[in-house]
């Protein structure tokens, strides 16, 4: 059982091609079908698969944050999420993800402990953890 600390609340209207929009109307955005999947790709419009990214690789970067400071390792993090939706084997749709860890001030053998670690903790990495695809990558600059 969840103890909830937070609760979002965001609608949608009109599915890939309308908008959506959070309780607190800080998120208000069209929403544009990309063209790969036979949408029109509207200037300043948004998509599902982009909202799931940012908030999936704002997630990971505080995860990772979180164990580095655990650790006491002092270091600079950002993540990329590269989120895809393509066929499955079922006819349907399905989503894969490949995160990008860029870290500064750690060794590569560190740096790939604390992603690891990180994608035990993260809630979106829990919460997609045997559902979809998650490709770790990182990098040390």
């Amino acid at each position: 059982m969840l103890d909830s600390l937070y609760t979002a609340k965001a609608t949608a209207d009109g599915g890939r091609q309308g908008k959506v929009k959070s309780s607190d109307r800080t998120l208000d955005f069209a929403l544009s079908m990309p063209k790969s999947l036979g949408g029109k790709e509207e200037a300043g419009a948004t998509n599902p698969e982009q909202l799931f990214a940012a908030g999936y690789a704002a997630c990971f970067d505080s995860a990772l944050q979180l164990v580095a400071r655990q650790a006491r390792k002092r270091m600079e993090s950002s993540v990329t999420a590269e989120v895809s939706i393509g066929r499955d084997t079922d006819g349907g749709f399905g989503l894969s993800v490949a995160l990008y860890a860029a870290i500064k001030g750690a060794s590569q053998e560190e740096a790939e402990q604390l992603v690891e670690q990180a994608h035990q903790v993260c809630p979106y990495s829990k919460a997609t953890r045997g559902n979809i695809e998650v490709n770790l990558h990182v990098t040390v600059q």
